[in-house]
C-alpha cells in the first residue's frame, strides 16, 4: 500500500510522469484499488506519443478495465476495455496480448461467435510459449470459461527440473498445496497430504505442493526426507510467482482445481476434502471416457 501512496504522490507531484501512472496501474491491480487504476489508466493514454509507448498506454488502461468491469460486473467498462486493446492494437499490432485481451473482453461480454474468432487471432500469432497460449486454445473452443472463476494461468519449475504448466493439465482434477517447512499446521497437514496422493493413485488427480520456502537446500531435504513423490516447486516466499496470483496471505492454503480448469474450492485443514475430490474426479474420467469414445467409437477401426 506504501508503495501505491508513493506513487500517487509523485503522480500529483509531476502531472506528465507516464511512468508513475503505469505504476498506479500495475500496484492498483495487484490490491484491487480498480478506482487508482483506472484513473491512471485514463491520464496515461493522454501522456504518451510515440507508437510503442502509446499501445503500453491503451494495454495498460484496457487491463485496468477488464479486471474493474469483470470484478464490479458492468459491462460499460468491459465495452470501454474492448475499445482501448483494440486502440492497443492498432498502435502495435506486434502487441499479441492485446488481441488475447480483446478476445477476454468478448468473451466476458457474451459474445462467444465474435470471441472464438478472436482467440483464434491470437492463437495464429502468438508465441506458443507464451503464458496464455494453452489458456487461449481452451477458451478458442470454450469461451464460456472466461465468465467462469478460471484458475490463474502459471508455470512452475519442479523439484527435478521439469517445467509445469497449469493449461497441461486440462482435463484433470488439481490439487494446489501452499506450505512451508517452516509452518508447523503444514507439517501436521502433511499425513493427509500423502493419503490422498496415495489414495487417489490412478485417477485424474495431480497434487502439486508449492512451497513458500526461501532456502532450497531445507526445502530440497525435507521433500526428500518426508518422501513427497508428487509434484513440488518452490515459491521464493508469498511474493513469489504463483502464491499472488491465488492471493494466498497464510499457509497451509490448499485450492481445488477442476477438469475444467475452474477454481472450486479453497481449503485449510477442510476434512471433507476427500469426498469433494472423489465427486471432481470421477466426472473428469467421465469427460476423458467421453473423448475416448469420440476418438474411438465402439465398433470403428
Amino acid at each position: 500500500m506504501w508503495a501505491l501512496d508513493a506513487f500517487k504522490r509523485a503522480a500529483k507531484q509531476d502531472a506528465n510522469c507516464a511512468a508513475c501512472d503505469q505504476q498506479i496501474i500495475t500496484l492498483g491491480l495487484k490490491l484491487d484499488d480498480y478506482k487508482a487504476a483506472l484513473a491512471a489508466g485514463e491520464h496515461i493514454v493522454t501522456l504518451v506519443h510515440n507508437q510503442k509507448d502509446i499501445a503500453t498506454a491503451h494495454f495498460l488502461f484496457a487491463t485496468a478495465l477488464l479486471r474493474a468491469g469483470t470484478a464490479k460486473h458492468k459491462d460499460d467498462l468491459l465495452s470501454r476495455s474492448g475499445q482501448e486493446f483494440q486502440a492497443a492494437v492498432l498502435a502495435d499490432p506486434t502487441l499479441h496480448q492485446a488481441i488475447f485481451g480483446d478476445a477476454m473482453t468478448m468473451a466476458s461480454l457474451n459474445q462467444d461467435a465474435a470471441a472464438k474468432t478472436r482467440f483464434a487471432d491470437y492463437l495464429k500469432v502468438a508465441d506458443q510459449n507464451a503464458i496464455d497460449f494453452k489458456r487461449a486454445q481452451r477458451y478458442s473452443e470454450r469461451p464460456e470459461l472466461v465468465r467462469a472463476q478460471m484458475a490463474p494461468a502459471f508455470t512452475v519449475k519442479t523439484i527435478d527440473n521439469r517445467v509445469v504448466s497449469l493449461d497441461d493439465l486440462a482435463g484433470k482434477v488439481v490439487l494446489i498445496d501452499f506450505w512451508a517447512t517452516w509452518c508447523g499446521p503444514c507439517r501436521e497437514a502433511l499425513p493427509h497430504l500423502k493419503e490422498i496422493a496415495r489414495k487417489f493413485a490412478g485417477r485424474p488427480l495431480v497434487v502439486m505442493s508449492i512451497s513458500l520456502d526461501r532456502d532450497d537446500a531445507k526445502w530440497r531435504n525435507f521433500v526428500a526426507k518426508n518422501e513427497m513423490t508428487w509434484i513440488q516447486s518452490r515459491d521464493d516466499g508469498f511474493q513469489g510467482q504463483v502464491a499472488p496470483l491465488f492471493g494466498v496471505h497464510a499457509i497451509p492454503a490448499t485450492f481445488t482445481i477442476d477438469a475444467d480448469g475452474v477454481l472450486q474450492d479453497q481449503h485449510v485443514g477442510d476434512s471433507a476434502i476427500q469426498d469433494k475430490l472423489k465427486k471432481l474426479t470421477a466426472r473428469a474420467q467421465a469427460l476423458q471416457n467421453q473423448v475416448q469414445a469420440q476418438v474411438h467409437p465402439a465398433g470403428g477401426s
